[in-house]
């Protein structure tokens, strides 16, 4: 029997260099764990990089808003497609641009009362999906899970600047 004949399970295992490489364990877990709520999303209507933008702003304080870079940076877009989708947002109702009190050169979003209805009940399902993400897991591990990802972002910022 040739090698190509072998049934998998009596092959040795091996490993691809993706099962042990961070950046596609990351990108896969993500994706694993993203998928479920993603589905929700859909149900809702709901668009993930408009889940991105109305989740970021839901936690600001009042009128303090955030710029277009800072929104693309932290929903994962690249700043002309986060325009086109806060354009869209804005046409929505779901977002409002504002001048920058501090310079007027620098636009802000803040969310309009519907944007923040509409994220009030994305939030709650968010949750409800992260626990039950959580749940399959000791909260030893959740908590392990969650420092390393916050100190290896942190690194990483670090070391870009």
């Amino acid at each position: 029997m040739t090698p190509a004949q072998t049934p998998a399970a009596a092959r040795p295992a091996q490993r691809r260099f993706v099962d042990d490489y961070l950046l596609a364990l990351l990108a896969r877990a993500s994706h694993a764990v993203s998928a479920e709520f993603h589905a929700q999303l859909r149900g809702r209507g709901v668009g993930v990089p408009v889940w991105r933008v109305l989740a970021t702003l839901s936690g600001l304080p009042r009128g303090q808003g955030e710029t277009v870079t800072g929104l693309a940076n932290a929903c994962l877009l690249q700043q002309p497609t986060m325009t086109k989708v806060l354009d869209r947002m804005e046409r929505d109702g779901l977002v409002r641009r504002h001048a920058d009190v501090q310079d007027r050169r620098v636009v802000r979003l803040t969310l309009t009362p519907r944007g923040e209805a509409m994220v009030a009940d994305l939030l709650v399902a968010a949750r409800a999906h992260e626990a039950e993400v959580l749940a399959r897991h000791s909260p030893e591990e959740v908590e392990a899970i969650k420092a390393l990802l916050r100190d290896l972002i942190a690194r990483q910022d670090r070391a870009r600047r």
